[in-house]
């Protein structure tokens, strides 16, 4: 049922509800997503959003034939007959819900997810908190203590092997007990291995877990040359060819043939660079180490090998990035890594023990317990919100928002706004009235955030779109005609 706090007596027409959104048209040729989406090119669809917000957010009484005209009016829509739409919107001063539709159904939430799951992690790590990466030295044994830091680079591999100040090392030690060896979500597609939105995460954490392939034309009618930005063992199957106009390539993984098996297709005319995750994250920090060593003219022949740091031993070295560039990296950029990596040590850190997602998860429901806010309807399984395996409700999402508003460090101090981030080309009319987090999976579109009626009054709200018919562009759409229609009205 469609449920609707605010009341207005106004008879509203479709032809006044269109007159009066095209007071403020959106620019021509604003690109949302991969399509365009300004107003005038959207006049059919333009009419059958005004029928929904209509009968959503302008205030008829609730009946059973409005609520039909509703289900009607999305039926006829862009999005498909069979779409979940859940909404709920509310007052920030009273915690009231002035909109909530299919608030309480489970859905996908996306990257949305990212904003009830950052929350109790800077609760519990603390705002100031800093990922540390320790080298000690022992007679003639290096040791490094590990602190999962997403910003850690080969770079800084150099910069701290070169403060020993020895021509050799007898053995080299690792501690990555910060967090577990599990550095891919339960419920992550198989099949987007090749993804750099999608890297492996855990204490071994280098460059980003990223390392670009640079695919270059030769000869005319002969193989393309393939190169990779740092030493990594993959094994290329080369189909690609040489080309003087016809720019086609593209790469697949094979992880079912052998890991790190990637074949290389099309025609290449050009310089191409594919980004693409780190497969084995701990054997791409030891191959980055003794790039370090030999770079400092360090002897070392034997294998690196895993123990913690012995009392006793000195610290030579100490590098160290702050969690609050995570968290913005996280909230405006939706780094799936970063979200992960700080979820797990958050957990650690709360029972005071190895980071898992199984402590992760306790912390999560816990924060919530302690805040009041029931978490019965939802499940995750992840940060980042990259599975499917997770269920959040839009009335959970708000009831967050609604919660951390006023706190010390609120999440609203770190949300994009128009222009920034996952919105830099979105949603631009609402320039300083709107914070949010966007969310895109295949099939799924949401956001949620903080928006600012022209009343003056500002409001959490949440949109999740599920829907395996409709296109990115068409859920983006409908999510925005929503946003304006809450600014304009309340």
């Amino acid at each position: 049922m469609l449920h609707l706090r605010k009341k207005k007596t106004l008879d509203f027409k479709l032809k006044t509800v269109s007159k009066n959104l095209k007071r403020k048209p959106m620019k021509r040729g604003k690109k949302f997503g991969r399509e365009d989406c300004g107003l005038e090119t959207m006049k059919n669809k333009f009419v059958i959003c005004a029928l929904i917000f209509n009968f959503l957010f302008l205030g008829c009484s609730v009946s059973a034939n409005s609520d039909n005209a509703v289900k009607s009016a999305i039926q006829k829509s862009e999005l498909s007959k069979t779409a979940l739409i859940s909404v709920s919107v509310k007052d920030i001063e009273t915690k009231d819900a002035v909109v909530f539709y299919n608030e309480n159904t489970p859905a996908s939430a996306a990257s949305v997810q990212k904003i009830v799951t950052t929350i109790p992690a800077i609760d519990t790590l603390g705002k100031n908190y800093e990922f540390n990466t320790y080298l000690y030295k022992n007679k003639d044994c290096a040791y490094f203590k590990l602190g999962a830091d997403p910003y850690l680079t080969s770079r800084n591999l150099r910069e701290m092997t070169e403060r020993l100040n020895v021509n050799s090392l007898k053995s080299i030690y690792i501690d990555s007990s910060i967090v577990d060896n599990i550095e891919w979500g339960e419920g992550w597609q198989w099949d987007n291995t090749l993804n750099h939105f999608m890297p492996k995460f855990g204490a071994f954490n280098l460059d980003s877990n990223l390392i670009t392939i640079t695919i270059k034309p030769t000869s005319n009618g002969s193989p393309a040359e393939i190169l990779t930005s740092t030493f990594y063992p993959i094994t290329f199957e080369n189909n690609a060819v040489t080309s003087s106009n016809q720019n086609t390539v593209s790469i697949s993984g094979r992880d079912y043939v052998q890991p790190d098996f990637i074949v290389v297709s099309g025609k290449v005319s050009r310089k191409n660079e594919f980004v693409i995750p780190i497969n084995n994250l701990k054997k791409y920090f030891a191959l980055r180490l003794k790039d370090a060593l030999r770079k400092n003219k360090i002897a070392y022949y034997n294998k690196i090998q895993k123990s913690s740091v012995p009392d006793g031993a000195k610290l030579v070295s100490n590098v160290k990035h702050p969690l609050e560039n995570a968290i913005y990296d996280i909230m405006q950029k939706s780094n799936n890594m970063m979200s992960e990596t700080v979820f797990k040590l958050a957990g650690g850190k709360y029972v005071k023990a190895t980071g898992t997602e199984a402590s992760a998860q306790k912390m999560f429901y816990d924060y919530y317990k302690k805040e009041g806010i029931d978490t019965s309807s939802i499940k995750i399984t992840d940060a980042s919100g990259v599975s499917k395996n997770n269920l959040l409700t839009a009335d959970f999402i708000t009831n967050v928002l609604v919660n951390d508003y006023n706190k010390p460090n609120a999440i609203k101090n770190y949300m994009a706004k128009p222009g920034v981030g996952t919105l830099s080309n979105r949603m631009l009319y609402f320039q300083d009235r709107l914070l949010a987090k966007t969310g895109t999976l295949t099939n799924v579109s949401a956001v949620a955030g903080y928006i600012k009626a022209d009343s003056g009054k500002t409001y959490a709200f949440c949109i999740l779109v599920n829907d395996a018919k409709s296109k990115e562009f068409e859920k983006k759409t409908f999510e925005e005609y929503v946003l304006r229609a809450i600014a304009e009205q309340f």
